[in-house]
């Protein structure tokens, strides 16, 4: 056979693989009940204490904060937002919003500048926690104890009515320790409806849900915009301390509860929406690039392996179809049209969870082409010092020796 058909045969042989061996990474059936199924409700529902780290959000706030003020929540609830040093008066803004709304009491709180070693994210989030484990907000009196469950959300993920409850709900009925939901981003403009399901599908292939959920198992992922963790096992596993440098922090925090003995669950959410838009591509190419080397462990070598990988599975099917088809060569053709037909449909299930035309699960390759240049952009924009950017600061590559 010629080289280009050995390389789709590798491609035909990985895909093979991952459809069948990966932990069925492709399937989207990992979600708690549907909206219509009632949850086995505990026998006491327990305190919740929600915790929001907020910089620069006003734009979303208006959306996101009244779908925590509205929970249809038995137990007892508290918000706790975190102004980490914003500057376009989201903390005045979350007090309006609070005062106007009513329902959950809300404490607005600023920790000040994050101390050395530590990203801007995690410091508010140690903010918060050290809040809802004092017992009550500062804004209130008579605090009933700390809460026995840190609910750990995005500013600007919007929940149903019902979500908390479905999440404690599934925690207490399946004794899990942390139970996390990948919010529904949006896919409202013609960029995001290319770019943000393969963003879910690529996260699952690096995390496969089903082996997340199984109990024992080395992979350990959550998704940072909806989290909801014990609080006796936040102490257990040193949140946020134990990771207090991670940009990735949704990953970290989930290896950091797997390692204290924690079960972990991660799912997709049908409850659970980010309202956050990405108007044009540079916001989706920033969003992607500012973490995808720190993925990687800032490793070179691990990089030219994630770009050649990338380029036998994702690139090398396609370009073996247009070789069979220039020159003949039927083994390269058939071989690569079996490895992008594999592609193909392993991409179907993320599109329809998504409600995008099925038309472009044949374009993968392009997409994938799209996010192979974004990891090179983020390992150069690392080298250059300005890898992980977000909100105005730059975090430079964790150091080990500060860690907890």
């Amino acid at each position: 056979m010629s080289t280009i058909a050995w390389i789709a045969l590798a491609s035909a042989a990985a895909w093979a693989y991952l459809l069948l061996g990966h932990g069925f990474f492709w399937r989207t059936d990992q979600r708690l009940p549907a909206p219509a199924e009632k949850p086995v409700e505990p026998d006491r529902w327990p305190s919740v204490a929600v915790v929001v780290p907020a910089r620069d959000e006003a734009d979303v706030l208006p959306r996101s904060l009244p779908s925590l003020l509205t929970q249809d929540y038995s137990g007892p609830l508290e918000v706790f937002l975190v102004d980490d040093g914003s500057t376009d008066g989201t903390g005045e803004l979350a007090r309006e919003l609070a005062a106007r709304h009513g329902g959950r009491p809300v404490t607005v709180s600023s920790p000040g500048p994050p101390a050395p070693g530590w990203t801007g994210k995690l410091w508010a989030v140690r903010h918060g926690i050290a809040l809802a484990r004092a017992g009550h907000g500062g804004d209130h009196e008579g605090g009933a104890g700390p809460a026995e469950f840190l609910l750990l959300t995005d500013a600007d993920i919007a929940h149903e009515p019902d979500g908390v409850r479905h999440l404690v709900a599934a925690a207490v009925g399946g004794r899990l320790d942390l139970v996390s939901q990948m919010a529904r981003l949006r896919t409202a403009n013609g960029w995001e409806r290319h770019i943000v399901p393969a963003f879910v599908y690529f996260f699952a292939m690096l995390y496969p849900f089903r082996r997340v959920n199984r109990p024992g198992a080395r992979t350990a992922a959550a998704a940072g915009g909806c989290v909801l963790l014990r609080t006796e096992t936040a102490v257990r596993a040193g949140v946020p301390d134990s990771y207090r440098q991670a940009v990735i922090d949704d990953v970290s925090l989930a290896r950091a509860v797997r390692r204290s003995g924690g079960r972990l669950w991660l799912g997709l959410a049908d409850r659970v929406d980010s309202v956050r838009p990405y108007p044009g591509p540079a916001e989706l190419w920033l969003m992607v690039a500012r973490c995808a080397y720190a993925q990687l462990w800032h490793n070179p070598l691990v990089l030219a392996v994630a770009v050649a990988g990338l380029g036998v599975v994702f690139l090398a099917p396609p370009a073996a179809v247009c070789a069979g088809l220039l020159t003949g060569d039927a083994a390269a053709g058939a071989l690569g049209a079996a490895a992008w037909a594999a592609m193909a449909g392993s991409y179907v299930p993320m599109l329809r969870y998504y409600r995008q035309s099925l038309w472009q699960a044949p374009a993968l390759p392009l997409t994938a082409a799209l996010y192979l240049a974004m990891t090179v952009d983020s390992a150069v924009r690392h080298y250059r010092g300005r890898g992980a950017q977000w909100k105005g600061r730059t975090y430079p590559r964790p150091d080990p020796t500060r860690a907890a």
